[in-house]
């Protein structure tokens, strides 16, 4: 039975159909049909991450954020679209099923191997770097896309990183969270110099063993969401360990995990094999606290802790900290906030509609003041990150509707959300509702000086076409610029950026 036939058997899990369903071809295509007109200015690539399993995944227990990983890209320059392309990384799971050798650089000091770096895509210290969580390792790659090797920021980071760093606007340094069942009781702060190598590393010390997807930078603070989504070890196993081994393994992982930090032995045996587990070893915990820590960029590492209603949050819009009218220090947390992942759905976000929160927290008395900014589903939000942990005016968010989110039963449609703090008005972008949009980012203009003066990048589904799409719009009017026509449908992935040409 062929690659594609098989897939088809699929139809019993929302995260393998539709727009979600893997593409199984790699291809290279060059001098791409545009319509409309592309910005000179736009000189570089556009280069974004998802899941996509190379085998067919068993549609009981997959997991969307558990696939293997494929960046797309699309080379733009001079107004017109060079080339698109598509690559798994070749992590050695993605290789044995291809038949292929490893590359030639792979590093147990990374972080674990089974499963691969399928979150994100950035760019970084002249290298391009694909990114996951949870003391997994991220993979660097070359300008078309093929796989070096794994990454430990040269021996200076090991055990993993994470899926979300952000980088200062100023300093052009990354900043870090990352988490794994390995450390025990902490995650870890780091930040990645502009010349690749951890500079400063911080233990902070969590509740448990959390899922700490992303969290909050602003020009002071280090912000941490220790919430109820927390390590299962049932689903950690390799999928090929003997049956006699997994009742001992998975007792002792559960007698560690969260209290210690897990043994080289036993991450090894983790780590031996290639395959990714079936399923996602974070669940939703109701006898978890959540709370909220804030900790000093620089100096002294202490932490202070703020309690919140339990919730998760995957990604934060942005953070900054402004005066009260009585001269007391707030900080501000725009979030997109889920009241529940992992519990019912254990096949990914489905257990509640996310929604724009805003957190807002007196770091002089301690009180947390919640607001519902936006109560319509979305996701993926974005800034300009010219003002990265400084007070923004915009935001722009991905609405969802149907699907993995809402009625599985119907056809995911999506939104595209301008958001204005200033008034508090939205704006809903005029896109063809027949697109199914992923994650835009922001581009801004050389010489601009308004906060949305650029553009809106990012990949898309047109269903009547049955086509891949770049799409590029304005980001002050969300109207339409350009869009570059692609070789093949893109599956809704998860996070993409910009990278300039160097």
């Amino acid at each position: 039975m062929s690659l594609e036939a098989t897939r088809a058997d699929q139809a019993t899990n929302p995260y393998l159909e539709d727009v979600l369903a893997p593409v199984s071809a790699e291809l290279t295509a060059t001098d791409l049909r545009v319509t409309g007109q592309i910005p000179d200015y736009l000189d570089g690539r556009y280069l974004r991450n998802g899941a996509n399993p190379v085998t067919a995944a068993d549609p009981a227990t997959y997991h969307w954020f558990t696939g293997d990983p494929m960046v797309h890209g699309v080379g733009l320059g001079q107004g017109r679209a060079h080339w698109y392309r598509n690559r798994w990384v070749r992590t050695p799971g993605v290789c044995a099923a291809l038949g292929e050798p490893l590359p030639g650089r792979i590093g147990v000091r990374a972080g674990m191997q089974s499963v691969g770096p399928n979150t994100n895509v950035i760019r970084h210290a002249g290298k391009t770097l694909a990114l996951v969580e949870g003391g997994v390792a991220n993979y660097e790659l070359t300008a078309d896309l093929d796989t070096v090797g794994t990454c430990d920021f040269d021996g200076t980071l090991r055990g993993g990183y994470t899926a979300h760093p952000h980088r200062d606007p100023v300093s052009g340094e990354l900043h870090a969270v990352s988490y794994s069942f390995a450390r025990g009781k902490t995650v870890q702060y780091s930040v990645i110099d502009t010349a690749g190598r951890a500079r400063r590393t911080v233990d902070i010390k969590v509740t448990g063993s959390p899922m700490m997807h992303d969290f909050s930078l602003t020009d002071k603070y280090v912000v941490v969401y220790d919430l109820p989504v927390t390590f299962d070890s049932a689903n950690v196993l390799p999928v090929n360990m003997p049956r006699w081994l997994k009742a001992p393994t998975r007792k002792a992982l559960g007698a560690l995990v969260g209290r210690f930090r897990v043994p080289g032995p036993v991450l090894a045996m983790v780590n031996r094999d290639s395959r990714p587990p079936a399923g996602l070893p974070y669940a939703w915990n109701s006898d978890y606290p959540a709370r909220i820590g804030v900790m000093p960029r620089e100096g002294e590492p202490t932490v202070r802790w703020f309690d919140v209603e339990p919730c998760y949050v995957f990604h934060p819009l942005n953070a900054y900290t402004e005066s009260s009218a009585t001269g007391q220090e707030l900080l501000v947390l725009d979030v997109v906030r889920y009241a529940k992942v992992f519990d019912e759905d254990r096949r990914g976000p489905g257990d509640a509609p996310p929604t724009l929160d805003r957190w807002t927290i007196n770091l002089d008395t301690g009180a947390v003041r919640t607001e519902s900014r936006d109560d319509r589903p979305q996701e993926f939000p974005k800034i300009n990150e010219s003002l990265l942990g400084r007070k923004h005016r915009f935001g722009y968010t991905v609405g969802i509707d149907g699907g993995i989110l809402g009625d599985t039963q119907a056809a995911m449609s999506t939104a595209l959300y301008k958001h204005d703090y200033l008034t508090g008005s939205s704006l809903t972008a005029p896109i063809d509702p027949q697109l199914v949009i992923g994650e835009m980012s922001f581009v801004p203009r050389p010489g601009g000086s308004a906060e949305d003066d650029g553009l809106l990048i990012g990949l898309a589904h047109h269903r009547g076409q049955d086509e891949g799409q770049l799409v590029i719009l304005d980001a002050a009017t969300c109207e339409s610029v350009a869009t570059v026509h692609l070789p093949q449908r893109v599956p809704m992935g998860f996070h993409g950026n910009w990278t300039p040409a160097d």
